[in-house]
């Protein structure tokens, strides 16, 4: 009977879930049992796992989620050996998921796993990516403000057209997940990356917003400049990536026209009207555009030579696994 027990405990382990929710978590020790629990009900009629992602916590959050895996097989973690952003622990969860539909969430309870019901419900109906939009927030001024611009220039410079491109739930089909890769501050970005991926289904959703309940926020105003880098860079990397001649090359090519066109101009003067040169700052500044433009020439050259960018041998550590 108890062998009977095992192998259909081990089925259900091994069987696909319908749904994976992946929770990222830093030091939320007071949350990760209550937000398990509200999953469960909201998860209710759904076949499922929640995989628990500790990017490297301090406090007892990995215990607790030993504890929690134990007792329910649908309860998975990974424990990241130090703190490596939410982006990388979201990777990590992401090469884990065995369901059809992935969702993402905070730990921090202001995501309402009531609300994933009828994000799935917007995938089956042909949604690729469905981004939750907390449209009245619980978070303090110096948190919403600076968010409101960042959502305000993200849609300006990308073309697409969501209110919260910070909003941590989100649900994907699982092809979204599986050709893109997350790294630095990318989480922010994912509807563009799967946009040049070729997912153009990319729909949002209003989702109800709580207060934080426990601990504090790990917003500051440097994750806000580094996701503003994170942009630059994703938008050169996508354009110049595979021909960085385009960009290098053009600037270097500009700038040696303008610098030949000046010195030209200095030597017509010297040579046939002798006028003397060595006090003129404008020569200082043709040879200084001819050199540089040089340079920029030469590192387009030199970036044709170059691999693509070897971020795959950068993947977080991870100390542990439970449930997979």
């Amino acid at each position: 009977m108890q062998e009977k027990k095992s192998e259909h405990i081990t089925n259900i382990q091994t069987a696909r879930p319908e749904i994976s929710v992946v929770v990222p978590l830093l030091n939320e020790e007071k949350s990760i049992r209550e937000l398990s629990i509200a999953l469960g009900k909201a998860l209710s009629d759904y076949s499922f796992e929640m995989i628990f992602v500790d990017d490297g916590s301090t406090d007892s959050s990995w215990e607790i989620i030993e504890e929690l895996s134990e007792s329910n097989y649908n309860i998975k973690g990974i424990r990241l050996r130090r703190n490596y952003g939410k982006s990388d622990a979201l990777q990590a969860g992401f090469e884990e998921v065995r369901g059809q539909y992935v969702v993402t969430m905070d730990a921090d309870l202001q995501d309402d796993p009531a609300e994933i019901p009828a994000m799935v419900v917007m995938l089956k109906e042909g949604s690729e990516l469905v981004s939750g939009w907390k449209k009245v927030r619980h978070d303090p001024i110096s948190k919403t403000v600076p968010s409101r611009f960042f959502n305000a220039v993200t849609r300006w410079t990308t073309g697409i057209h969501l209110h919260d491109f910070n909003c941590g739930l989100k649900a994907y089909r699982r092809e979204v997940i599986e050709n893109i890769y997350l790294y630095g501050e990318l989480h922010r970005y994912v509807p563009l990356l799967a946009k040049w991926k070729g997912f153009s289904q990319i729909t949002e959703k209003e989702v109800k917003h709580h207060p934080r309940k426990y601990g504090r926020t790990k917003f500051g105003i440097s994750r806000f400049l580094h996701g503003f880098l994170d942009l630059v860079t994703l938008l050169f990397v996508n354009r110049y990536m595979q021909r960085p001649m385009h960009f290098f090359g053009t600037i270097g090519v500009l700038l040696l026209i303008v610098g030949g066109l000046i010195s030209g101009w200095l030597a017509y003067l010297k040579i046939f009207f002798g006028e003397p040169l060595g006090n003129r700052p404008l020569l200082f500044l043709g040879i200084l555009l001819i050199v540089v433009g040089v340079q920029s020439f030469s590192i387009g050259f030199l970036g044709e030579m170059l691999n693509r960018g070897q971020v795959r041998n950068n993947k977080p550590a991870i100390a542990k696994k439970i449930g997979l």
